[in-house]
Parts: structure tokens; C-alpha cells; sequence
């Protein structure tokens, strides 16, 4: 029996596996990195040991450190979670090695699956030689893990040597493994994907199939169970394939085997040899705890001939600290707070208070909900975005919403080339047009109550705030009589944390939560403008300035002060939470400065190099 697990992971899926673990009385252990020292999955294990440094190449990619790990805080197992070494065929056979129990697939199985250029191979397909014009458009492709780093789509010949450069430099990074391979790419296909687990005995159970079409950068965003719309003979086709393929590698515990379907046609991408960040919807539908089962498999435990029926449909929601308007630039910050609705299953490696950092994936949670129908599943879903209370960093929130209410979605014809058609109607601004005068009256009743300075009653009072990059001045009144009016909108409460307006009869409450000059209205994000801007803040035209903290590891060839660009040209990268930025000159002319080096750290807003137009 099992009595002590360490997840050799970190965040939302450790903290999701150390639920599990808590639940059949198993001990946990934890490993963390300088910069998850005051993690939440640090926090909630039994025991927790620490990798020096905060790289994951030093950290969280160092299977011998943590089966150290494991070894010293007395653990009898190790889960591998997904992401980092999860599909390392060198570090199962260590944690093996080692007198450890091993969750997850046997060594030779994730060898011949982990890289996709063999799993092709296995199962009769070729990745492309020699690319021609011919074969575009072409996906260039890290031959090691997965969640959408070290892709790169190629349309022109041109852009493929760079494309080849970028994804060997981003793969890595994430996986310690640089190969990358070239496929052919399947314009606006739907990604599906089977659930598989077996055990020890012969058995493999293909748990239905899940839809992963909604991507960005070819990282799923939302993901659904079943995929809706597949007949009975595609179904059928795409479960022999997923058991043929476990079987044809001798596989043991839970894994995914992908697909792109194009019409009645299913074309094999890929075997992840673990879990995956959306095994929760397969979980509600079929009533299972795919990490318990887990658990049992690797105890030796049979699984029954046929796995439970199932029922009803679920949707996941993948929230990002990311600002999707913006090339889905990853952000940071302190997440003041975060709580969903009731009712809503809610995988999360944070709480209140805690930092989103510069060195991991921008992931904050994966919200679930499960309901008799797609439709209702939906609505749940979308409406639990809506009401959660989400203070901190700019997140895709706004932008799941309005995924999953889009007609496209809702009707089950959406495919991967979704937000490549819809993104710009997805993150149109939509602020509510009150949130700046209630964050107004909020204020001036929180300083009213502490001494803050009054204005002359009969003068308006003015504040100014930003809202979605616009500058919004607030203007309103205190009456004689003690109260406040602003033009058109009837004031009926107001206090440092709730403001009830009336407006054309309707009345409404506003929500208001200040932190320094963050402040949040309901959904809305604003930031308070001082009353006299700084005029030392200032940059010169063309300035391209730092859109997220980060390392520099790549400045184009040959590209030094006074060089001539053009617009669109790619002049630097920039890696972030495990992902590689491409920041471009903004217009033609001259490059008149270049402050921006390889190795060199940047915090948001850093000048990396000026533009000048002619």
C-alpha cells in the first residue's frame, strides 16, 4: 500500500493530487522552487523540500533533486503531475531505481510515446523531410511535452529556419529536450482527444472523448466532454485507435491519446503519456477520480472490465493571468482575491494574497462545471466566470465568457482556428460605463470618514481614472442636504465598499475593492490617475517598452543602433512564465537605440530600445 506521495510538480496539479491523496488518508510531500517558497502547494502538503533556485532547469527539471527528495522525506511514491519530467522516461526509471513507486506508465512506454516523432513512427506515420512550398502550411513542433511550447505554424519558406531557431530555444527551456519536428498543418480542424487508463492486468478502457478546439498559441483554453457532434462510427474509430495505441506500448495508468479530426476524417497527432490539465471533464462524466485511479493501478489493483457509464456533459475553463488583447502577453502581480460561486469545481495552485511570478505558466485555475446537457453546462459555466470575484493582475476571463456565449460555440462548430477569426470581437473593451463614478464614491467616503480633504459643496468633484487604456474623468456633487448626484444617475448608497446607483429606474449594486491604486468595481479593473501627472514618466516616440517582467534571450542577427526596420520587424524575444515573446518594431525608420541584451532580466515598462520614424 501506498502511505506517502511526493509530486514531483508544482501549483494547481500538485494541489489537485494532494487533494486526492487526502481524501484515502496518503501522506504528501511537496518540492518547491526559491520562487514557490510561499506557494499554495508548498502550504497545503504534510511536508514540503526545497529546490535551490527558481529556473525550472534548476529546480523542477532536476529529477535527481527530487528523488532526493522523496528519499529523504520518506515518501513510498512519486506522481509526476504533467508538465516538467511527467513524460521523462530517464526520471521514472530513477524514481524506479530508486525502490520508489512509480504513478505512471512504465519507462519503455513513455520512450516510445514521449516523442512524438517516435510515436509517429509507431504508428505508421513520418514526420516531413525536406520541406517544400508544396507542404505549406507546415507546423514545426517539439518532439517533447507538450501544452502548446515549441510550436510554431510556417506559411512562407522563409520564416521557417527562424521558426525552427525559436521553438528548439522555447522547447528547451520547458522540457530540457530542444528536438523539434516538422508535420504537415491541418487549417481549422477540430482537436479531439480519448481518455485512456489500464492497469497491470491486461485491461485498457477508453473513457469517451473530449473536445480541445478553443486554443491559443496551441495551448487548449476550453475543453469539453464529450466532444459534441462526432458520430457513433467516428467515436468508435477514435477509441480502437486510442486502446490500440496504449496496447501497442504495453501502457499502464491514465493517459491521452490526440487527434485532429477534419470532417469524418481523424488524423493521430500524439500519445501524452500522463495526465492532463483537463482530465476534470472526463472525471464528471463519468463519475471517476482519475487520480485515485491512478493511485490503484500503480498498487497493482485490477480495473474492472468496463469502465461506469456516462452521463450528463461537463466544460472546463482555463483562467490565465494574461491579457489576451495584447498577443495574450502574460501578467503579474499579487492576486488580491479569488472566489467562485458555489457549485463550480475549481482547480487552483493560488489563493488570496498570493504573487503570480515571472518563472511558470500563467495558469491561475481551471473552472468546471458539469450539468444533464451542453447547454445548461455552458451557461453554468459562463455565468460562474462572470460572478467570480477576481482582484489582481489582468486575467482572459472577460474573454471566456464571451467564448463561451459565442454562436460559434454554442452551436458546436468550432475549431481551432477560433480566436484566429474572433479574438479582435472577443476582446473588444467593454467596461461598464459606472465603475469609474462608483469607484469615485467609494473613495471620497473611505477619506471623508478619515479626515481626507472636502471640497467646496457647490463645486464638483473630479477624479480621474484609467479604464480598458482610456483616461475617464469623473465628475459629481455633494447636495445640501448631504448627499451626491452625478448627471443622469441617482445616488442611493454609497460607502467605501458598496455603491447602489439608479439609473433610467433601475437600480444597481457596485461591488469596490481598493488596493493602492488598483481598484476593482465588479468586473471592472480600474487604475486611479493622480490629480497632477508625473512629467518625468515620459518616453519618446517609438519607445518600445517591456510588456511583462522577463529574460531576454534573443536579439535578431545583426541588429545594432542605427540599423533601419520596418514595421512588424521582430527585433528581440522575451520569455515569461515559460513562453517565448516576440517584440517587433512598431513603424519604418531607425533603430536609435538598442538597451536590450541576452541574459538581461526587464520588469514591465523597461525601455529595450527606441524606433525613430523618418
Amino acid at each position: 500500500m501506498i502511505t506517502s506521495v511526493l509530486v514531483a510538480n508544482r501549483g494547481e496539479i500538485a494541489c489537485r493530487v494532494f487533494r486526492t491523496c487526502g481524501e484515502l488518508g496518503i501522506r504528501t510531500v511537496a518540492v518547491y522552487s526559491d520562487a514557490d517558497a510561499n506557494a499554495l502547494h508548498a502550504r497545503v502538503a504534510d511536508a514540503a523540500v526545497r529546490l535551490p533556485g527558481a529556473a525550472p532547469s534548476d529546480t523542477y527539471l532536476r529529477g535527481d533533486l527530487i528523488v532526493k527528495a522523496a528519499l529523504a522525506s520518506g515518501a513510498d511514491a512519486v506522481h509526476p503531475g504533467y508538465g516538467f519530467l511527467s513524460e521523462n522516461a530517464d526520471f521514472a526509471r530513477a524514481v524506479l531505481d530508486a525502490g520508489l513507486v512509480w504513478i505512471g506508465p512504465p519507462p519503455e512506454a513513455i520512450e516510445a510515446m514521449a516523442s512524438k516523432t517516435r510515436a509517429k513512427e509507431l504508428m505508421g506515420l513520418a514526420p516531413l523531410g525536406e520541406v517544400t512550398d508544396t507542404d505549406l502550411p507546415v507546423l514545426v513542433k517539439a518532439a517533447a511535452g507538450g501544452g502548446g511550447r515549441g510550436m510554431r505554424v510556417v506559411r512562407r519558406l522563409q520564416e521557417l529556419p527562424a521558426a525552427l531557431e525559436s521553438a528548439r530555444t522555447e522547447a528547451a527551456s520547458a522540457f530540457g529536450d530542444g528536438e523539434v519536428f516538422v508535420e504537415p498543418y491541418v487549417e481549422n480542424g477540430r482537436h479531439v482527444e480519448v481518455q485512456i487508463l489500464a492497469d497491470t492486468h491486461g485491461t485498457v478502457w477508453a473513457l469517451g472523448t473530449r473536445d480541445c478546439s478553443l486554443q491559443r498559441r496551441h495551448q487548449k483554453v476550453v475543453e469539453e466532454a464529450p466532444a459534441p457532434g462526432l458520430t457513433p462510427e467516428l467515436t468508435a474509430s477514435l477509441h480502437d485507435m486510442a486502446v490500440r495505441a496504449a496496447r501497442a506500448v504495453d501502457y499502464v495508468g491514465a493517459g491521452t491519446v490526440e487527434f485532429l479530426v477534419a470532417g469524418d476524417t481523424a488524423h493521430f497527432l500524439e500519445m501524452n503519456t500522463r495526465l492532463q490539465v483537463e482530465h476534470p471533464v472526463t472525471e464528471a462524466v463519468f463519475g471517476l477520480d482519475l487520480v485515485a485511479e491512478q493511485l490503484r493501478v500503480a498498487e497493482g489493483h485490477a480495473l474492472p472490465d468496463d469502465p461506469p457509464p456516462a452521463r450528463g456533459h461537463a466544460i472546463e475553463a482555463r483562467l490565465y493571468a494574461e491579457d489576451p488583447a495584447h498577443e495574450w502577453a502574460p501578467q503579474t502581480g499579487t492576486l488580491h482575491r479569488f472566489a467562485v460561486p458555489a457549485g463550480v469545481r475549481l482547480d487552483t495552485g493560488f489563493t488570496d494574497g498570493d504573487d503570480i511570478g515571472v518563472h511558470y505558466d500563467p495558469m491561475l485555475a481551471k473552472l468546471v462545471t458539469h450539468a444533464p446537457s451542453r447547454a445548461e453546462a455552458i451557461r453554468r459555466l459562463a455565468g460562474a466566470l462572470e460572478r467570480a470575484a477576481l482582484h489582481g493582475p489582468t486575467t482572459n476571463r472577460d474573454l471566456l465568457v464571451r467564448s463561451l456565449r459565442h454562436e460559434e460555440f454554442t452551436t458546436a462548430r468550432m475549431d481551432t482556428g477560433f480566436y484566429d477569426r474572433h479574438l479582435t470581437e472577443l476582446t473588444e473593451p467593454a467596461p461598464d460605463p459606472h465603475a469609474p463614478l462608483a469607484a469615485a464614491l467609494a473613495d471620497t467616503h473611505a477619506r471623508s470618514r478619515f479626515g481626507g480633504f472636502r471640497n467646496v459643496p457647490s463645486q464638483p468633484w473630479t477624479k480621474r481614472y484609467l479604464m480598458a487604456g482610456e483616461e475617464i474623468e469623473v465628475r459629481y456633487r455633494h447636495t445640501r442636504a448631504g448627499g451626491l448626484e452625478a448627471d443622469g444617475v441617482r445616488v442611493v448608497h454609497a460607502d467605501a465598499h458598496l455603491v447602489v446607483l439608479e439609473v433610467d429606474g433601475v437600480r444597481r449594486n457596485f461591488e469596490v475593492a481598493r488596493y493602492g491604486d488598483e481598484i476593482h468595481v465588479n468586473t471592472t479593473r480600474l487604475t486611479a490617475l493622480p490629480r497632477f501627472p508625473d512629467p518625468t514618466a515620459q518616453h519618446a516616440r517609438g519607445s518600445l517598452l517591456a510588456p511583462m517582467p522577463g529574460t531576454v534571450v534573443r536579439v535578431a542577427d545583426g541588429l545594432t543602433e542605427g540599423a533601419t526596420v520596418k514595421a512588424g520587424q521582430p527585433l528581440l524575444w522575451l520569455e515569461a512564465m515559460k513562453m517565448e515573446h516576440k517584440v517587433v518594431a512598431p513603424s519604418t525608420g531607425t533603430l536609435s537605440a538598442l538597451h536590450a541584451v541576452p541574459g538581461q532580466q526587464v520588469t514591465v515598462g523597461a525601455l529595450l530600445a527606441v524606433v525613430q520614424e523618418p
